[in-house]
């Protein structure tokens, strides 16, 4: 499909005269506009769903979930990967992001990087792609040959593949086993697709990698168990997290958390069920790190 026949390189009819609009009046028409991208979503709801269902039980089995686009698609896909370590404790290689031109694409644009099918393909094989995998190819205009290439190679070892894209019977959702379409039409500033569209790709990138974690165990209650202590401001959410699990003051959560050596899911283990650390830990491996599980 050319560019210029797709629905979000169309002219949006309720800004014609964006340039001639108060700066009140952009902003209300870009809030107006951005309404209608979680009604979109809603539409794409089943196939996301078993998309995670399948992400989870390829992690399960030593699989990597891994992010490839190219511009601001490649960018959100990067973001998702590096905020899933430090959210829930997973090491660093288990959700990766890759852009198309290499890290220094994501803060300045690397000319053709994403017209190469070759470089789709060599980026997840310097990967050691494997079956276990989930490939998920990321491009609002779901036409970007980096993408295409990287989910053809997925594809040929076997590996899971799922796209997505902001329009209707998009290219890259035809290479795809879960292709993941949110239309989310015209922009405000016609063909700025790092917008709605982008908008779009960065809630439905939130929900799979946060369901796909939930379904790992990685949170009890409502609650992100498996925070990583980095900072400081860490290590106060960690123990204000213990103490909303377990209904203790602040010093014991702290007591706790120094205990457990950091771990919370273990500090509040041990906290509902007066057990040690030790004991504590047992319970989680036996429990496949769920803490409900373990209690």
């Amino acid at each position: 499909m050319k560019l210029n026949k797709l629905s979000t390189e169309q002219r949006n009819q309720n800004t014609m005269n964006l340039d001639e609009m108060s700066i009140l009046e952009i902003l209300e028409a870009m809030n107006t506009e951005d309404r209608t991208v979680p009604a979109a979503i809603m539409e794409a709801i089943p196939i996301i769903e078993k998309l995670v269902i399948q992400t989870i039980a390829s992690l399960k089995k030593g699989g990597r979930l891994i992010y490839t686009g190219a511009g601001t698609s490649g960018r959100l896909g990067v973001l998702d990967a590096v905020e899933c370590s430090p959210t829930f404790g997973v090491d660093a290689g288990l959700v990766v992001g890759l852009i198309a031109g290499g890290q220094k694409a994501f803060t300045k644009a690397v000319e053709g990087a994403e017209d190469s099918v070759e470089g789709g393909e060599q980026d997840l094989k310097d990967l050691n792609l494997t079956e276990n995998d989930v490939v998920v190819g990321l491009a609002a205009s779901g036409r970007t040959p980096y993408v295409i290439g990287a989910l053809n190679y997925a594809q040929s070892i076997g590996a899971t593949t799922a796209s997505i894209s902001c329009n209707e019977g998009s290219i890259i959702s035809k290479h795809a086993q879960f292709p993941i379409e949110v239309v989310t039409g015209p922009e405000v500033l016609t063909g700025s697709t790092r917008l709605k569209a982008g908008t779009a790709q960065k809630l439905v990138l939130n929900m799979i990698s946060t369901t796909v974690m939930i379904g790992l165990g990685k949170a009890y209650q409502n609650l992100m168990v498996d925070v990583q202590t980095t900072n400081e401001k860490l290590h106060h959410r960690a123990r204000a997290i213990i103490c909303q699990a377990t209904g203790v003051e602040e010093e014991v959560a702290a007591e706790y958390s120094e205990m457990a050596k950091g771990n919370v899911k273990a500090a509040i283990v041990m906290i509902l069920t007066n057990i040690s650390y030790e004991e504590a830990l047992e319970k989680l491996e036996n429990s496949g790190g769920f803490v409900r599980n373990a209690i």
